[in-house]
């Protein structure tokens, strides 16, 4: 059925969230008694505040994400979705991750809604290097400034543009598929709702079932998303 919908579309939008990542071995953020947030409260220290007030642990925190980061790589199911939008069979992805994945795979239309921690850059120049920094233990810029994560801290807004684009992705498509999203966090969790208004068929894959079902023509949990996209694309060759 989904990979006919996929034929049939002419244009796909994916929206991938933390389940995407897990099967790269990134932690999940939000997994009942696993989660990062069970090991440290993010909102304390990923926050702006942190940055300027309790800048070591900010800077330590970050490190071990990046060390953690740069050991994991993409799965079959990143390298899929770029195939697929080579293929012209999706338009856009949009994704909650920070990790970078669906570029290093290969997707071209991507936008990072929290920004990337595949780059840091510097807080008083702007000046932006890659995340080796972090991992060498190299917190400031050449010009006496502070180096953090090119990510979206606590306190701090979305990017306008990355979410005006994701808006209006949203509103074009015809198929929106969501994979690995709990859909608990805003605004990400209206795309869907704007895809479904404008008429698009919606489609959510993840682990555990989301509020956001009973709006959905397909639902399909307790699948990783590896698995299902190696199918679904089996039946489309």
């Amino acid at each position: 059925m989904l990979s006919q919908w996929l034929k049939d579309s002419n244009y796909t939008v994916i929206l991938t969230g933390a389940g995407m990542s897990t099967e790269s071995g990134l932690p999940d953020f939000r997994s009942a008694g696993k989660g990062l947030w069970m090991k440290k409260d993010p909102s304390q220290i990923a926050s702006t505040e942190a940055l300027n007030k309790n800048v070591e642990e900010f800077f330590q925190f970050y490190r071990h994400r990046v060390l953690g980061l740069n050991e994991a790589k993409p799965h079959q199911g990143h390298e899929i979705l770029a195939k697929w939008e080579k293929k012209g069979l999706i338009r856009s992805i949009i994704t909650q991750n920070i990790d970078g994945f669906h570029s290093e795979a290969g997707s071209q239309n991507v936008l990072e809604l929290h920004g990337t921690m595949k780059k840091v850059h510097c807080q008083s120049c702007g000046k932006e290097y890659g995340n080796e920094k972090y991992a060498n233990e190299e917190f400031i810029c050449e010009c006496g400034g502070k180096l953090r994560p090119s990510v979206v801290l606590f306190g701090e807004m979305l990017p306008e543009e990355a979410l005006y684009q994701a808006a209006e992705e949203s509103e074009k498509a015809e198929l929106f598929i969501v994979l690995g999203s709990s859909l608990t966090v805003t605004p990400a969790n209206q795309f869907p709702i704007i895809a479904k208004q404008n008429g698009a068929k919606l489609v959510i894959i993840n682990m555990e079932p989301t509020d956001f079902d009973i709006y959905a023509d397909l639902v399909i949990n307790d699948r990783k998303i590896g698995e299902v996209l190696k199918e679904i694309n089996k039946d489309l060759s």
